[in-house]
């Protein structure tokens, strides 16, 4: 594989079959685990993409909606990207994938959605994570390499946390993002540090295959109801952290340590960048993730 994560992908879209990990490290542990399945599309294909069963902006048993996405009105999602990436002085001349739940049956919520930008040449340049908590606050974080160069599995992306996402952490702190590709898998990893160091670990991590009927129909069979258990897992988490006392901090960041909206009201205006360096108080993340192998993270049930 590449030193650089390619976009050499001959599909217009992907399915993936996936596995969610969530490992909380104090002040009780609480680790999870579930099966998903999630789409990942090329917004210049979105089009191309409509069949009896799948449509954008239609009603279809499973479907995409862009107004669910970035401004939020409905407009075309890549020229809008194109244009955060050349306000932040990055490539806007290749492909941007998004990676997301689709809804099913009408309905989704996606606790975090992944644009991955690349360059004319194929190479990964940026990777904004697009974040939802369940109190309608929103927020875009655009990580990239320190120099704005190609991204590699080495590469370290950090940024600083903005948006209230769980009740039961503070809204200070920052993210390490890892990034793991082959032809078949997926894997995204999140590590979430706070003063006292890294307090929770998140991935996603999945097998790709292309989107068609048959790949769809058997995700469905699988997990029908995909994304109601998305919202219902998030709630039920919070209930058992809530009876093993951990500490509730809310649904909103005080006002004296907000850096950003916790709500953006008219759509997600402006993104937080990794910022040049991260102060002595917040290390860069290690490459925890990146350094177990990617079949730690597959669900073994799903294989191709």
């Amino acid at each position: 594989m590449s030193a650089t994560m390619s976009a050499t992908m001959t599909p217009i879209a992907w399915l993936l079959a996936s596995r969610v990990m969530h490992d909380r490290l104090r002040p009780v542990r609480n680790r999870f685990v579930y099966p998903v399945f999630c789409l990942r599309v090329n917004l210049d294909a979105l089009p191309r993409l409509e069949r009896w069963w799948f449509g954008v902006n239609r009603a279809r048993i499973v479907s995409l909606r862009t107004a669910d996405y970035g401004p939020r009105d409905g407009t075309d999602l890549a020229a809008w990207m194109r244009a955060r990436l050349r306000s932040a002085g990055l490539p806007d001349d290749g492909e941007i994938w998004l990676q997301t739940f689709p809804r099913v049956f009408g309905y989704a919520f996606n606790p975090v959605s992944f644009w991955y930008c690349h360059d004319r040449d194929g190479a990964l340049r940026a990777l904004v994570a697009e974040v939802t908590n369940t109190f309608g606050g929103r927020h875009a974080y655009l990580v990239t390499a320190p120099d704005l160069g190609p991204i590699g599995e080495a590469t370290v992306l950090a940024t600083r946390k903005c948006l209230h996402v769980s009740p039961f952490n503070d809204v200070r702190g920052h993210y390490g993002f890892h990034l793991r590709e082959t032809a078949g898998t997926s894997f995204v990893g999140i590590d979430y540090f706070d003063d006292d160091g890294l307090l929770l670990r998140t991935s996603m991590a999945g097998y790709k295959r292309p989107l068609t009927g048959g790949a769809m129909l058997a995700a469905l069979l699988r997990q029908p109801w995909v994304t109601l258990s998305v919202t219902a897992r998030i709630h039920w988490q919070a209930l058992r952290l809530w009876v093993r006392g951990v500490p509730f901090h809310g649904s909103e960041p005080p006002a004296s340590r907000a850096a950003a909206p916790a709500r953006a009201e008219a759509g997600i205006a402006q993104m937080t960048s990794m910022p040049a360096s991260l102060p002595a108080s917040m290390p860069a993340p290690p490459p925890a993730s990146a350094a177990e192998p990617v079949s730690n993270f597959l669900p073994n049930d799903l294989r191709p």
